[in-house]
């Protein structure tokens, strides 16, 4: 038995020794407090509203500082350049730059080609936005410019407003590439428009509502539809252009008949043709093609920042740096605004590109700075070097950096294990686009997902909890064995907030998971009352017929002690013998109601009726976010209608926003007070078990709504 056999029990007998004091420790740890509703809390904790601030004043504010920090703010640029470690950064953003460069270049001639534009306008988008990028961007790390999602889809509004065959028509080039130039610059204009203005106003947090199965699965899908249309260019097919719903079908089906009928055989190989050598000068967008291109810019606007901002986060959350959300929509806005200006399309940022530019050992959007100038020599002096490319090349450069966004197919195995919520929102996402353009597609894929929001909403999960032994602690019955109900309390729990979509669904479960008829209960008690009601009328009729017909025989028939005995029960039933029928039938039915509301005569148990097992009911709002106005009526009828049977409700772990509503809905009144509202579930159960009945000073039925 060797040292380390012979010094395991030692350890082991220690380790208890440990965990035994940490045990009696624990035990030894108590906490005794009084009960706390929510009148106790707030006096406690000296609860207030907390002071408005109006941040309007601060906006109107003038001073050097605040115009220093708006520009800091808004140009990133003069924060981090004066600051730049030149000596570690500089050499890996320079080859990052170099190699992002040379992946730019003929993704921006491919991509040109995916936007209907001749190929030479790529360059120009692959110069411009990215150089803007870098004054105004605050990530530093994703390669702004063409992208295969935004280039299919400015290329279906270029199909559907300035069709064009590149290829079979006579017509001279200039006048044959005008239009579709003039709409892509045009709706980059607009795009960027669109960018700017939400950034300024802070609809950064437009993007929550693009979830990430959604954003993946309308990606995937364009990959496909790029995928196909690229395979024209592959095979050397002249095909007519088909834009809207199920255009992608109708390409297929084209090109399987002209590759099956042979129609491109003996063809020449179609080639990038001419590049012009030099910039272009700007030029001032068509106004007129706004109202046609309004739809489609708010959409790519919104894509097109999606897929920046989500790619933007995940190298910041990778290297520990911030990235603002609105000023990146500013950015992306002035890219593709200035861009449109000197004739470019709509840009975003490249997932493989972002990729090579991070892992070449950029650091910095001195990077991408450094690719745009390297794109700028190129349509300067070098442009005319790749007129002779192949379009089957650029074709093929297009399908293999598809292969990222294909690979997303994996995603439905993955759902499929993990969310198959999110499983159906990506497979909803990426029929509609696949069947319907990219612009109704993405709007079907939204509406879906928050239509989805909604449902899982109104079924959320609703549970009875019970204590665990020896804690303060509840749990679901259903989940937890050991947890047992409170005898003479139920606590009710949603796992939702209640709002107008769900608060029926809230009132239905509650009755439903409390074993009671509540519904049946108070109807039959309506009734039985109604009936002892109409029982006591009747005996009043009766007794005041009695007395019309003595009063009637009074002089004849009737002796004097007689008379005297009718005038004793006219005394003690009728205050005044000159009270006509109508007063007597209004006072008995005002006796009437008065017995149906006294306490023994009304009871369940006097009527007859079954009685719940519980006397209290305790409303778990933890859960609660906010209230509306059907949230307010839901939770008094619910104090309304236990109330009737004889079960007295209370709430508990209000959050402050919460109360505050509830206060602003005028939801306390005599009936409900704050002494019915507590700062958690135990103190709600011990003041139900000490107070069994209802709330001493309170009246026990209030109004329902």
């Amino acid at each position: 038995m060797g040292l380390a056999d012979a010094s395991g029990p030692r350890d082991t007998q220690a380790l208890l020794s440990a965990t035994q004091a940490m045990e009696l420790r624990r035990r030894d740890y108590h906490m005794e407090r009084p009960l706390l509703n929510q009148e106790h809390l707030e006096e406690l904790g000296r609860w207030g509203s907390a002071p408005r601030t109006r941040q309007w004043r601060t906006w109107l504010q003038c001073s050097h500082a605040r115009a220093r920090a708006l520009l800091l703010q808004h140009l990133p640029v003069l924060v981090w350049l004066p600051r730049y470690p030149v000596r570690d950064w500089l050499l890996g953003d320079l080859l990052s730059g170099m190699s992002v460069a040379i992946m730019q270049l003929p993704q921006g001639l491919a991509y040109a080609l995916l936007a209907g534009l001749p190929p030479v306008f790529g360059l120009y988008s692959s110069f411009y936005p990215v150089f803007v990028y870098f004054l105004f961007g605050t990530s530093r790390h994703i390669s702004v410019g063409t992208f295969a999602v935004m280039s299919v889809m400015v290329g279906s509004v270029t199909e559907s407003l300035a069709p064009q065959t590149l290829n079979d028509s006579p017509v001279n080039e200039t006048t044959r590439d005008a239009n579709p130039v003039q709409v892509a610059s045009t709706l980059s204009v607009l795009v960027g428009l669109f960018q700017v203005g939400l950034g300024l106003i802070h609809f950064g947090f437009l993007v929550t509502y693009l979830s990430e199965p959604l954003v993946r699965g309308y990606t995937t899908a364009a990959a496909v539809q790029v995928f196909v249309s690229q395979l024209k260019y592959v095979f050397g097919l002249h095909l007519s252009s088909h834009s809207g719903p199920l255009s992608l079908i109708y390409l297929i089906g084209a090109t399987g008949i002209s590759y099956g009928i042979g129609l491109r055989d003996g063809s020449e190989v179609d080639v990038v043709g001419n590049i012009s050598a030099g910039l272009v000068p700007p030029v001032a967008p068509n106004t007129q093609l706004f109202s046609k291109l309004v739809g489609s810019a708010f959409t790519i606007a919104v894509v097109g920042f999606a897929i920046a901002i989500s790619l933007g986060k995940i190298f910041a959350l990778r290297h520990g740096y911030r990235v603002d959300s609105n000023q990146e929509l500013v950015a992306l806005g002035l890219s593709n605004l200035i861009g449109g200006i000197f004739q470019c399309f709509p840009v975003s940022c490249s997932m493989s590109r972002s990729l090579v530019q991070e892992s070449t050992g950029g650091n910095s959007q001195v990077a991408g700075a450094i690719s745009s100038l390297f794109i700028l020599l190129i349509i300067v002096k070098l442009g005319e070097f790749f007129r002779d490319l192949p379009k089957a090349v650029l074709a093929a450069i297009v399908i293999v950096n598809l292969k990222g966004m294909l690979r997303q197919l994996s995603d439905v195995c993955s759902l499929w294990k993990a969310n198959r919520a999110d499983l159906l929102i990506w497979l909803v996402t990426f029929a509609a686009t696949i069947l319907l353009n990219m612009d109704l597609g993405l709007m079907v894929a939204v509406v879906f997902s928050l239509l989805l929001v909604v449902v899982r909403t109104q079924m959320p999960h609703y549970s009875i909890l019970g204590q665990v032994p020896d804690t303060d602690i509840y749990r679901d019955v259903a989940e937890y064995s050991e947890a047992k109900e409170v005898p003479g309390v139920k606590v009710f729990r949603s796992s939702a907030t209640v709002y107008f979509a769900n608060a029926d669904f809230y009132s239905d479960a509650l009755k439903q998971r409390c074993g009671v008829d509540v519904d049946f209960l108070i109807s039959r008690k309506k009734k039985l009352l109604k009936k002892r009601e109409q029982l006591k009328l009747k005996q009043l009729q009766k007794e005041e017929k009695l007395q019309k017909q003595a009063a009637s025989s009074k002089g004849a028939s009737v002796s004097i002690n007689v008379n005297t005995s009718l005038e004793d029960m006219r005394s003690n039933n009728v205050e005044d013998c000159k009270v006509g029928p109508g007063d007597k039938m209004e006072d008995a039915t005002a006796n009437g109601q008065e017995d149906s509301k006294a306490p023994d005569g009304s009871t369940l148990k006097a009527l007859g009726l079954p009685q719940p097992d519980f006397h209290s009911l305790i409303l778990d709002l933890g859960a609660l976010s906010f209230v509306d106005t059907v949230c307010l009526k839901s939770l008094k009828n619910i104090f309304h209608d236990f109330r009737e049977i004889e079960v007295e409700v209370y709430m508990a772990a209000c959050h402050s926003p919460v109360v505050s509503q509830l206060e602003a809905g005028h939801f306390f009144d005599a009936s409900i007070t704050k002494k019915h509202l507590f700062a958690s579930v135990h103190d709600a159960v011990t003041f139900a078990l000490q107070h069994p009945r209802p709330v001493p000073d309170s009246p026990v039925s209030v109004t329902r709504l």
